[in-house]
């Protein structure tokens, strides 16, 4: 059962619908996401589609987050292009979010539904490679 989290962050939804809207541009970049870091911040990227499975905008922004110092996310959101609002991580990206970010809430849904879940939520007794990573330690 997924539960939603009262507050979705619409200042971060607009941050993505931003960048999607100003710098996606053709085939090669069609979503942007938006991620609230620890500190308060806001940071953002585009997918860079390639034909051999380029990566999401989700994992583009881990890399961007990390190289500005932000370790530690605490709500992402995506947003498509040509206006399409809200997009749900992909099964990889959300497995990724989930090592990554094991308390990372993310916001899903479209139009007036949209909500803030936990991504363990969106992957529900699933793998935590984090877990294993404590065991190596």
């Amino acid at each position: 059962m997924t539960t939603q989290i009262p507050h979705v962050d619409h200042e971060l939804v607009q941050a993505a619908a931003d960048v999607a809207r100003t710098r996606c541009r053709g085939e090669n970049h069609t979503m942007a996401a938006a991620a609230r870091t620890g500190d308060g911040r806001i940071v953002t990227a585009v997918n860079a589609y390639h034909f051999t499975g380029g990566p999401c905008a989700e994992l583009v922004l881990i890399g961007t987050a990390a190289a500005q110092g932000a370790y530690e996310l605490d709500t992402v959101v995506a947003v498509g292009d040509r206006d399409r609002g809200v997009v749900a991580p992909c099964g990889r990206c959300r497995q990724v979010l989930l090592d990554y970010f094991p308390a990372l809430k993310v916001i899903v849904g479209e139009g007036d539904r949209v909500r803030t879940v936990r991504i363990t939520d969106l992957l529900p007794e699933s793998y935590v490679w984090a877990d294993h990573q404590l065991d190596a330690e």
